[in-house]
């Protein structure tokens, strides 16, 4: 399903340590939403309210991720990284079903999902 990797398990931790007295520990939601040339984007925030639809995964080190039903068919497999350079850090999305990305690297296409389920 969804893997987080060693430093985007750390950056999320630091993250919810930032975060308000009593909502420290949120889960994380992971969506794809449409947006971009390609047609895709990935949306990360911490999850304030959940819906009764949402699917709920347990991670790793007590990292829970929520996913919209709608998303998690654009989510098989992927595997969720952080990276810091000069510029500051980013998350990266490694994604092997992704067909093609738009050239500054923000939507994604899936040839044979697109975005109808969106």
């Amino acid at each position: 399903m969804i893997q987080l990797s060693p430093t985007a398990i750390g950056e999320v931790k630091r993250l919810q340590k930032k975060q308000p007295q009593g909502v420290a520990r949120l889960p994380l939601r992971i969506a794809v939403i449409k947006r971009g040339c390609k047609g895709l984007s990935y949306q990360l925030e911490f999850a304030e309210r959940l819906q009764a639809e949402d699917l709920l995964f347990d991670c790793a080190e007590n990292i829970q991720v929520v996913v919209a039903p709608e998303s998690l068919v654009y989510l098989q497999d992927l595997t969720l990284d952080y990276t810091e350079d000069l510029m500051g850090g980013v998350f990266r999305f490694h994604n092997p079903r992704v067909t093609v990305t738009c050239s500054c690297g923000n939507s994604f296409a899936m040839d044979s999902l697109g975005s109808a389920g969106l």
